[in-house]
Parts: C-alpha cells; sequence; structure tokens
C-alpha cells in the first residue's frame, strides 16, 4: 500500500513530507517510500490526503477539494493542506480562493520559496500585478533569477520604466538573453513612442559611443520598423566603434542571409557560437537559422558539423542534439537522425519531446527491442504518459510478444483522457495482439471499437 500512495502521490505532481517540504512542479523517478517519512498524522488524515491526490491525479478537482477539507478539519494549521488546496483551486480557474488559501499558507510557513513562487503566479493569472510583484520582491531573497520574471510582471502591469530598468540591470550583470530582448521589444511596441527611443537611443550613442548596449537595442526597433537598411547601418556603426564586438553579429548575420553574402552570413554565425557572451538560447535560436540555411545550401554542411561540435563542447549539448536529430529528420535521413537523439538523450532523459522523437525512429527503423527498452525506461520517468504505452504495445507486438503487449497496452488505456484517435491506435494493437493469439472474438470486439470510434470522429 506505501507504495500506492507513493505513485499517486508522484502523479498529482505532490510529493512532500507532512512536515514541511512542498512539491516541486515536475515529474520524478520512482522509487519505494516508507510511510513513516509522511510524518505524524492520523490514519484518517492520511487516507484523505492521498485521496485528494488520487482525484487531483484524474483531474477530479472538486473531490479533492472535498477530501483537502476533511483533512483541514483534522489539522487547521497543516500549511500542505491550504498550498494543495489552492492548487486544486488554480485548476478549476478559482484564482480568490486560490490566492485565499495561498497566503494561509504563507502565513504557517513564513519562510517557504514554494509558497511565495506558487502565489505569485497565482496572482499573475488573476491579473493582480501589484500583488505580483510585491511577492517577486519578497522571492529574490532567496533567488536572484526571479528578477526576470519581475521585468515581466512590471511590462504586463504596464510600467514601462521599471521593466527596462531591471532589464538593463540583468543584462549588465548576465549579459544579454533571447527572452529580455523579446520583452523590450514588447516594452518599445506598448509605449509607442519610438520616434522618442531613437532620438534617446542615438543621443546615448553619441555620448557613449564604446556602449553597445543602445546601439543594440536601436537595430532591435528598426528591425521591429521593418526599416532593415537603418538597422544594418546601425550595426556596422556598431562594428566601426567596436571592431571586436560579438553581440553585433546576432544582428549581422540575418542581415547577410537577406543580403545573400552567405560567407559573411557563415562568418558572423560562426563568431556567435564562439562567443562567451552570448547565452545558450540565442545560439540556438542561430543554429536553428543555420540549418534552414544549410538546407538550401548543402555545400555549407562542413561548417555546421564544425559549429555544432564547436556547440557540443561549449553548451547545454542536449538541446543541440534535438535540433540537429530534427534536421536530419527532415531530410529523411533517418539513422542520423536517431544516433543524435540518443546522443541527447544520454545526456537529458527529462526532454519528453526527446523521448517520444528517439522511440519514433527506432519503431520506424524496425529496431523494436530498442523500443521496447527505452519506453519502458521512460515509463519510470513519465508514468502517466500514455503515448509511451503505446510505443511499448507497438514494439511488443512486433517482438511477437503478444501477452505482453496486452498488458501495457490495457494498463495505458486507463491514462488516456478525450484523444479518441490514439484511443484508435490503443485499439487497433490490441485487436493485433488478441488475433495473433488466436483469440478472434477479443480481436472483433475490438474491431467494433475502432470502427465506432473512427464515425464519431468523422
Amino acid at each position: 500500500m506505501k507504495k500506492y500512495f507513493f505513485i499517486i502521490a508522484m502523479l498529482s505532481g505532490a510529493l512532500f513530507s507532512f512536515q514541511g517540504s512542498f512539491a516541486q512542479e515536475k515529474e520524478v523517478v520512482l522509487e519505494d517510500v516508507n510511510q513513516d517519512d509522511l510524518g505524524n498524522v492520523t490514519d484518517e488524515f492520511q487516507e484523505q490526503f492521498f485521496e485528494a491526490l488520487k482525484q487531483k491525479g484524474i483531474e477530479n478537482y472538486e473531490k479533492a477539494i472535498l477530501a483537502l477539507e476533511e483533512c483541514q478539519r483534522l489539522e487547521p494549521n497543516n500549511p500542505v493542506v491550504y498550498f494543495e488546496m489552492a492548487r486544486n483551486y488554480s485548476e478549476l480557474e478559482n484564482y480568490d480562493r486560490a490566492i485565499a488559501n495561498l497566503e494561509k499558507a504563507h502565513q504557517l510557513a513564513p519562510k517557504r520559496e514554494d509558497v511565495l513562487d506558487q502565489l505569485y503566479k497565482t496572482y499573475t493569472r488573476a491579473k493582480q500585478y501589484d500583488n505580483a510583484i510585491e511577492t517577486l520582491l519578497k522571492l529574490l531573497s532567496f533567488d536572484e533569477d526571479y528578477k526576470e520574471k519581475l521585468a515581466n510582471i512590471y511590462l504586463l502591469n504596464r510600467q514601462f520604466d521599471e521593466a527596462l530598468q531591471t532589464i538593463d540591470e540583468l543584462d549588465e550583470h548576465e549579459g544579454p538573453s533571447t527572452y529580455r530582448n523579446k520583452l523590450r521589444r514588447q516594452i518599445y511596441a506598448r509605449t509607442g513612442d519610438t520616434a522618442a527611443q531613437i532620438e534617446n537611443l542615438e543621443q546615448g550613442i553619441a555620448n557613449n559611443p564604446e556602449n553597445e548596449k543602445n546601439y543594440l537595442n536601436l537595430i532591435y526597433i528598426y528591425s521591429d520598423m521593418g526599416d532593415d537598411e537603418q538597422a544594418y547601418n546601425t550595426a556596422l556603426q556598431l562594428l566601426e566603434a567596436n571592431p571586436g564586438s560579438t553581440l553585433v553579429h546576432l544582428a549581422l548575420y540575418k542581415f547577410h542571409l537577406e543580403r545573400e553574402e552567405p560567407e559573411e552570413a557563415v562568418n558572423s554565425m560562426k563568431i556567435v557560437f564562439e562567443s562567451e557572451e552570448i547565452d545558450a538560447e540565442s545560439k540556438f535560436k542561430v543554429l536553428n537559422d543555420f540549418l534552414i540555411f544549410v538546407d538550401n545550401n548543402p555545400e555549407y554542411e562542413e561548417d555546421l558539423m564544425q559549429v555544432s561540435k564547436m556547440l557540443s563542447e561549449r553548451e547545454n549539448a542536449p538541446k543541440l542534439y534535438s535540433q540537429l536529430g530534427q534536421y536530419y529528420m527532415k531530410r529523411g535521413e533517418l539513422e542520423d537522425a536517431l544516433n543524435f537523439f540518443k546522443a541527447g538523450l544520454a545526456e537529458n532523459t527529462d526532454d519528453f519531446q526527446l523521448v517520444k522523437n528517439t522511440i519514433f525512429l527506432q519503431l520506424e527503423l524496425e529496431k523494436y527491442k530498442e523500443a521496447r527498452d527505452l519506453s519502458k525506461e521512460m515509463l519510470e520517468v513519465f508514468p502517466a504518459q500514455p503515448v509511451l504505452f503505446l510505443l511499448q504495445g507497438i514494439a511488443l507486438n512486433q517482438l511477437k510478444e503478444y501477452r505482453e503487449a496486452i498488458e501495457i497496452l490495457t494498463f495505458g488505456l486507463d491514462y488516456l483522457i478525450d484523444n479518441p484517435r490514439m484511443e484508435i491506435d490503443f485499439y487497433t494493437q490490441l485487436k493485433m495482439a488478441y488475433k495473433e493469439l488466436g483469440e478472434e472474438e477479443k480481436s472483433a470486439e475490438f474491431s467494433r471499437k475502432v470502427e465506432a470510434l473512427i464515425k464519431e470522429i468523422e
């Protein structure tokens, strides 16, 4: 029974002890847990709490709340109960009640970062931006990473000066990022006074020509205005003022591509990839453009492999491998694509899209044993994903392990909600398995289910 409790807790996304630790918004690998670790609670409380987790896991939030109300009656000062109550109300988009419960949880556990984090998110969903900002300012004492979120809420609250100031402070300490550049562009678009912004930036360049930030912001404004010539000239102006600038090549490579200057574009891309100032997200965006470029200009494929090798050594390799795998998959070079996907998966098993792509290609290339084994392994990481049960069932059918296929497919159907097309795939595989076992009646039953669902969809 204790393992059953643990699985329910994991599927609901709420795994923590009753003595104070709160849930993290991610799935975890299955492992055993001792019920003694759940804290000093009554059997009745424990039964109601796990009933709430179970109901939340199957998206029955109203019943989860009823069970939590019983927990609240038994332990009125337990912050975990209020935290879970809030999460269920959030799922129902009843933000007022979610906020009330989170505020109570914060009152009972004032030093919990996770409560404040959930509170700021709920304030944001409820469009109570002033309260979200106040909460984020408290969260900064836990982690400076919340500062970027603060800039976004300032934008939503139309506090544009505060948003720009926060973005500039982050750029100064961490270097520019693609996300913050997008925020800055949104601010410029919403303020609407483009002429004044251009004038201020040009004055800033005149006063301090070595400050790259003013050039870059001016490039973004001109680009958004569709004035590519002015944007390009500003980029050249920055390069003249600071020949060693790497940031300017984030703009220059695109201008070179548009001007059909491939050599210059490739050179700018390589500078971006080698730069230590430019964040990984921006580099991967450039890589994506490079992949599109090479698709149309295959003579530069050797350059692509060169920069890919460079990136894999310097940056987050799993994302790189995923991008390269998708590139080769589009080209129909499935073995190469699979090799890149597997390399990425060896570094990071938390990327669900990467997991699916890998198993899909294993099936496509008739590597059924590999697909069976990988899907089984990944079900420990993503235990509530029906597609993994389906893919494992397909692999087992192809390996003629029909009984095992029936078992895993039947189990997977329990996790399938409102997806008739995938349901058809499950029934088709079950029909096949029963037919191969000579159980014609069961096979016909699933055949009828397939036909009925097809009619519903049509």
